[in-house]
């Protein structure tokens, strides 16, 4: 049997305060733009199929026991009880949460508590632009306190996360980057910045690829890690496309001592391994291409296994909104790891302390290294 320590979840959010009903909770089961089509459930996909064999035990009940009765054991035991026992099941001993999300959400003192690890920020780039410019009345108070609030934000997280594409009109993050990898230069800047305030004082959601590009310049200058989202969006988010059009960034940012962590990239995982291998300073979040796979997240794994360096894949269980995310995250996870590395050690291709090796490195070593959380108090 595969070992596997106490999980590092490298990318998740907080959870909902609130109690949810049968609609209201299969709606949060997959990243979706509605509701289920007239006729169907959400609960009909590899991630309700895996909700309902992972989590019904850690409430007290049967593994596979119909949605109605799990959600009634659910309310009986509360919101809190729910999730603290979903969690704390999870073997997980440190969440790095972006508390980016909308929603009445939990932070990440409140994952620490009900979860019994760790916590820590990870803060997104384009929430922190918004909430600058919300208290700047022109474009160079705008830019000053953006630099600020980059410093402060830098000095208390573990990482930065880019999660939203450029917006309507606008092109992918991916896209984006394609055509101009570098640094904008001030007076770009400064442009962007005015027409960006301009059409928030309009109510535009739109957002100007040319102040994405300075926000994530000045985040791989603070030299914390950069999460990019990549792959399949969150909640009802576009698909933001092949990690393969990020190549001219990475290579930009080759060299600086900031590494960057490929999210999301099912189902383009094997792009994104292939990027790991490449660069030194690229790494791959296992979190959206093992979660909503399911019963198929092994052969996902081993694809990425294919790929990538052992030393550059890190677990995350992309949980978001549902505690029942973050414990699917978390067991299929480590299903999906016993019966790869544990089928190559039966074959006689790996050893047995190779693969409880990798398997540490990939559940939690690579990403108290990735992120330095040793370091931290």
């Amino acid at each position: 049997m595969i070992e596997t320590p106490p999980l590092v979840d490298q990318y998740c959010h907080g959870v909902l305060r609130t109690e949810l009903g049968l609609g209201t909770f299969e709606s949060q089961l997959i990243p979706s733009a509605g509701p289920p089509a007239a006729g169907t459930t959400f609960f009909d996909t590899q991630a309700g199929f895996a909700v309902r064999r992972w989590c019904p035990p850690l409430l007290g009940l049967e593994p596979h026991c119909a949605p109605v009765r799990y959600l009634a054991r659910r309310r009986e035991l509360g919101v809190v009880e729910a999730g603290r026992r979903l969690l704390r099941g999870s073997g997980t001993s440190a969440y790095l949460v972006d508390t980016g999300a909308p929603g009445d959400l939990t932070g990440p003192k409140e994952l620490s508590l009900a979860g019994d690890a760790e916590a820590h920020e990870l803060v997104r780039l384009e929430l922190l632009a918004e909430q600058v410019a919300d208290t700047s009345g022109t474009v160079a108070a705008f830019l000053a306190n953006l630099s600020e609030a980059l410093h402060h934000a830098a000095a208390g997280a573990v990482a930065f996360t880019c999660g939203a594409d450029a917006g309507a009109g606008s092109p992918s993050l991916g896209a984006a980057l394609a055509l101009a990898p570098e640094p904008p230069g001030p007076g770009e800047v400064r442009g962007a910045a005015g027409r960006w305030l301009a059409g928030r004082a309009k109510g535009e959601a739109v957002r100007d690829p040319v102040l994405l590009r300075h926000l994530l310049w000045s985040a791989v200058a603070s030299g914390l890690p950069l999460q990019l989202h990549t792959g399949t969006g969150e909640e009802g988010a576009p698909e933001r496309g092949d990690p393969a059009s990020l190549t001219a960034f990475v290579r930009a940012t080759a060299g600086l001592g900031t590494r960057l962590v490929l999210l999301g990239g099912h189902p383009y995982h094997r792009q994104a391994a292939r990027l790991a291998a490449v660069f030194p300073h690229v790494h791959v979040d296992l979190g959206l291409a093992l979660a909503y796979t399911g019963a198929r997240a092994a052969a996902v794994l081993a694809e990425l296994l294919e790929v990538a360096p052992f030393g550059k894949l890190l677990y995350s269980s992309g949980g978001r909104r549902l505690p029942e995310l973050h414990a699917v995250g978390a067991l299929v996870f480590r299903e999906a790891l016993g019966r790869v590395l544990g089928g190559w050690v039966a074959d006689g291709a790996w050893s047995w302390r190779d693969a409880d090796r990798v398997a540490a490195m990939i559940a939690a070593d690579n990403a108290r290294r990735v992120y330095r959380l040793d370091e931290r108090g």
